[in-house]
């Protein structure tokens, strides 16, 4: 695999990393809930996340759903019910005080916060569509295991310090204070941007 073909795959999966969705959405959450360690735990979640739709688009991902169209469409409406759900709980929180409300909508220890960032990547189809489709036609068929490797390890890095810095962003005292001032709108702000995009999900 070419140096050039290496970085334009890397610069293609920055790219998508750093476009909106429900992994960026619920980094900020995190960030201005639980501070830097917490989002930067949901932050590794969402890159393990990306890596397994990467690694199932280099073994295949596209061919399986051109073959069995109906389990990407189970995908999205998994999907889309997670992410409305997640989106319920954050709308029916925005009036609660933010310590009495922070532990039923986000994760509170690290562990916690790297699963929900693990299933909030596979929730959402997007990534699975993006490295089924785009990402692998950048990749040369006969890149050699070690390319293959460290283009997956450029996966995970792009993901983790993209949202590492968006938890970054939002955990500043002068974020949280702004937040804990005007908490019932940002919630439901943010529960309405996430109920619209597994609407979304589920519509395409």
């Amino acid at each position: 695999m070419s140096a050039a073909a290496f970085l334009a795959a890397v610069s293609l999966c920055l790219m998508a990393a750093i476009s909106p969705g429900p992994a960026v959405l619920m980094s900020a959450r995190v960030g201005l809930q639980h501070g830097l360690k917490t989002g930067a735990a949901l932050s590794v979640g969402i890159g393990l996340g990306a890596v397994i739709w990467a690694g199932a688009a280099l073994f295949g991902l596209a061919l399986l759903f051109e073959y069995a169209p109906f389990l990407l469409t189970v995908l999205k409406i998994g999907g889309a019910a997670f992410l409305i759900w997640t989106a319920i709980k954050m709308w029916r929180a925005a009036d609660v005080p933010l310590e009495d409300a922070a532990t039923d909508v986000t994760p509170t220890s690290p562990w916690a916060a790297l699963r929900l960032g693990i299933w909030t990547q596979l929730a959402n189809p997007k990534p699975a569509v993006f490295f089924g489709a785009v990402f692998v036609g950048t990749v040369p068929g006969d890149a050699s295991p070690l390319s293959l490797a460290l283009l997956l390890v450029c996966i995970f890095l792009g993901e983790f310090l993209w949202n590492t810095c968006v938890a970054r962003l939002f955990s500043l005292d002068r974020t949280r204070q702004v937040y804990i001032g005007l908490k019932h709108l940002i919630d439901r702000v943010f529960g309405g941007l996430l109920a619209a995009l597994g609407i979304k999900i589920a519509a395409l």
